[in-house]
This record gives C-alpha cells, structure tokens and sequence, in this order.
C-alpha cells in the first residue's frame, strides 16, 4: 500500500489529507481561529463536586465548564484504553474505588488535559492524568507505570520494549511505549524521554506561575502534530505546497527523524495541491448522506447526536451468480467503505450498520471480520460487536472531536437541522388557521397577505375556494401578495388601515 500525506497551508487553514493507494481516507482541517485544543493542558478551578455522577465541573477559563469523571483522575485505578500497563514492582493495582469527594473540593486548583472537545451542546472532557506524547513514547506524570502499545503483537518485541521501559522510566512517571516505538534503539527512546522530562519540568514551572483559570501548554500545531503522531516509515511519501511549512517540517524531522527528511517534498504544480490530488472532490462528497461504492452498491450515513446509523443496499449491483453472492460481495465492499467513511468523516459514539441480510452464518462472520480488518488502520479506538438477530453490527468509535460535517456547516436556519420544511398544503392549512384567529378577534376589512411566489401560486390553485368562504364568514377582504425573499413556508401578515404587521399576534 503507498500511503502519502498531503498538506495545503493557507495563512488562515491548513488541511491535511492522508491518501492510502491514491484513495483519500483521513481529512484534517484547523482555522486560526478554530485552532483544535484536544492534547492542551490546563489550570484549573472546581466549580462543582458532584459525588451522584463521580464527577466535577472545572472552569479552565474557556466559557463552557469541563467535564471531570473520577476514572480519569490521577488515583485512579483504571488502565488506559489500548495500552498493557504494569507498575513498577509489577503488581496488581489496589482495585479500591476512590470516591469523587476523597479527590476534589470546591475552589479547588488543578492541572487537567483536554480529552475530548466541545461537542454540540456538550462542553469539553477534561483528565487529570496528564499525557505528553512524543514520537516514540508517552510520558504521564505521577503514573509509577509501563506500558506498550497493544497493537505491537510480537511478545519478544514487547518483552524487550518493556525491560528498557524499566531501565528509562525517570522518577515520578509512567513512560507508555506507542505504536511507531516497535523496533526502536534504547538511544532513540532515551532522547524522546529526555525533551519530554524536560518539556515538563517546563509545564510544571509554568503552572506554579499561572492562576486559574488558565492554559499552561498548548499541543503543538495540526502539521507538526500530525508529523509526530502519523507520520512514520510506513508513510511513504508527504507532499506540502507551502515554502514555510515545508521547512518547518524539515527542522522538526531533523530533530527526532532525520531518515524521513527525504520523503517530504514541496509541491510546486501551477494549480492547487489538492487538485492535483483529486482531493477537492472527495471533500465535497463526504458531506452527502449516500456515497456510491465501484460495483453500484451504496450506502447512506445519517448522523444524530446520540448515534450514527449506516444503511447498505445492493443499488445497481445484480452480481453474475447467485442472490447470496450478490449480498456478500455488496456486504464486503460496504465493510471496506464504512470503515473508510468513519474515518474520513471523523463519526464517533455509537455505530449501527444496517447490512442486506445474509442467511448463511459464515457469509456474517467473513463480513464482520472484513469490518474489523479494515478499522484495524483506524487510529480511534473502535469496539465490533457480532452481528445482532436483527442483522444489525453495534459497534463503537471513540469521538474526540466535532465530526468533519459540523466544522464546515451549520443548521439551516429554516428547518433548525431537520432537514425538513412544511410542505405546501400544510403551509396553506397554516395560512387558513391563522385567518380564523384574524376573523375572530378583530374587526379588520382589508388584510393583506404576503407569500412566497411557490406557496401563493398553490393558495391561488388549491385553496382558492376555502379562501372565499372564509372571506364571506368573516367579512374581510384578503390581498394577496408575492415576496420571493421569503421562505418557502412563510407568511406576513398586514392590516393596511393600521399599517401594521401582525404577524406575531396571529401565528403559533
């Protein structure tokens, strides 16, 4: 698989693509002035204990307080998620459970890191237990810990990561061994352990110094970061279009990797990298809710805030064989571009594929193994369940932050993201109620009704004889008017005698 990484660096954007055999995959954006927080650390002040839900509220000075579980204290017990963890005498942890009130008070200070961003009405999750990555290991203050990446499957490999783990771990840290550290030289983990000891005892000063509530450490930027945490020697290529970017990578890699200095070259076409790319293209298309596979099967993703639900259907694809060939093949390409959809579209929470019904029990393992194979490239925790006697797949993606959709739009201020407007009866049905209450509470003779040209012309058509009763019953005289910059479904309601706009007073 050629796997290559392509930015575009805009003085107010910059967008990250990664391409896996020229298919895109990931997509990452960050605005100045949207900049992404997950990874900062910060000063905090309790707002609020909250010993029902094992959780507290601390201001960290960004409107919205954050959110605090117990489980993602210091002292607690719990093991990171996609890490084997052994303390330094290699014992089982005390598995007492420690209660919010033992940890936390009211005005209380602390440094906390950002897990998870503000999502929709949600505020952001903050932890107690501070991570600092760096490109081979991850340094945690206060954690007496070793761990490795779980996904580094060779036992030896991890037996011989662990022992110099032990060797390296400073006083008063846990040091977390990540993926890309498989293979690495003790020198090569000793010079990460050593700028991340001191880009703490940084922090740590910093913190002393600052009142709360504040930001004491920012993570490093979306290009940097993405070198750090992805771009490793199984990325084959990184192509960036900006002069300033480019060099900045160059000294970052010179630093931690200068064997990889070679594969990042600056992109000097005429038009614009990502058209270059065929990238635009796909951008746009991960904002449709179907999204066509090669053989004419599609599928369509509806996201809530609880919940993403993924349909799969056979669409033109009829196969050469039998009708359950047909399904399995549909069934296999959708495990492939769920996958991918997840990843490029940055859907999180809970996941439940729809797919076309299989009757043959192997024909659901082969598709939820080919499901699982294909998140197994994904760099978000996911969890896949077999699948359910409804024929339905649970399964689950860990959110971090808002999905890709959110950061480029916003809802429709007509329909308030429903995706859905009255249709044209019932906004006539609308305008008739709202002439009762007009005949029954006032005297007025003239009325003056104002549409748009859509829902005029279907009132004109339609309800022209309704309109004429309702005329004789109360007595009044209706104008009809036309305003194109009106919605679809709206109506402005006029008496001419008082020149007054009585919109509000009539309407529900």
């Amino acid at each position: 698989m050629f796997r290559e990484i392509v930015v575009n660096a805009d003085p107010s954007e910059t967008r990250v693509a990664v391409l896996e055999d020229a298919t895109l995959v990931e997509f990452f954006v960050e605005r100045e002035e949207e900049r992404r927080r997950v990874g900062d650390i910060y000063k905090g002040c309790v707002n609020k204990v909250l010993p029902g839900m094992q959780a507290a509220f601390v201001d960290i000075g960004l409107g919205k307080a954050a959110f605090l579980h117990t489980s993602d204290m210091l002292t607690s017990i719990m093991d990171l998620d996609g890490f084997d963890l052994e303390d330094e005498k290699r014992r089982r942890p005390n598995r007492r459970d420690v209660s919010i009130e033992e940890i936390l008070e009211r005005d209380q200070e602390i440094l906390v890191q950002m897990i998870k961003e503000p999502i929709g009405t949600k505020g952001p999750k903050v932890s107690g237990r501070l991570s600092l990555p760096g490109r081979f290991l991850v340094l945690m203050p206060g954690l007496d810990r070793i761990g490795v990446s779980r996904k580094i499957g060779n036992r030896e490999e991890r037996q011989r990561l662990k022992r110099i783990l032990r060797e390296l771990r400073p006083r008063n840290a846990g040091v977390i061994c990540r993926t890309v550290g498989e293979g690495k030289s003790k020198k090569e983990f000793a010079q990460d352990i050593k700028y991340l000891v001191d880009l703490w005892k940084e922090i740590d000063d910093r913190a002393a110094r600052t009142q709360a509530p504040a930001i004491v450490h920012r993570d490093m930027g979306l290009t940097a970061s993405l070198m750090r945490d992805i771009f490793n020697a199984r990325v084959d290529r990184v192509v960036v279009d900006s002069k300033e970017v480019y060099k900045e990578v160059l000294r970052y890699l010179k630093m931690v990797a200068p064997e990889l200095k070679s594969r990042v070259k600056l992109y000097t076409g005429e038009g614009p990298v990502f058209d270059e790319y065929g990238i635009e293209g796909e951008i746009e298309k991960s904002f449709e809710r179907k999204v066509w596979m090669k053989k004419g099967g599609y599928i369509v993703i509806d996201a809530t805030e609880a919940m993403v639900t993924i349909d799969v259907n056979t669409g033109r694809f009829t196969g050469k064989k039998s009708q359950e060939d047909t399904i399995l093949k549909t069934n296999l390409a959708a495990a492939t571009e769920v996958a991918r959809q997840l990843r490029l579209r940055d859907l999180g929470g809970i996941v439940v594929v729809d797919f076309i019904d299989m009757d043959q029990e192997g024909h659901r393992r082969q598709v939820v193994d080919a499901l699982r194979s294909a998140l197994s490239k994904d760099g978000a925790r996911t969890r896949v369940f077999p699948i359910s006697e409804l024929g339905l797949v649970e399964m689950t993606r860990q959110r971090v932050r808002e999905p890709l959709l959110n950061y480029f739009s916003q809802d429709c201020p007509n329909c308030q993201g429903t995706g859905k407007i009255p249709s044209l009866p019932a906004a006539a049905m609308r305008i008739e109620r709202s002439l009762r209450r007009v005949g029954a509470h006032t005297k007025e003779r003239d009325i003056q009704l104002t549409l748009h040209p859509a829902l005029a012309t279907y009132v004109f058509d339609h309800q022209g004889h309704r309109l004429e009763l309702l005329e004789r019953q109360y007595g009044f005289r209706v104008d009809i008017r036309e305003d194109p910059r009106l919605r679809r479904d709206e109506l402005r309601i006029y008496f001419p005698r008082m020149k007054k706009d009585v919109t509000a007073e009539f309407q529900v």
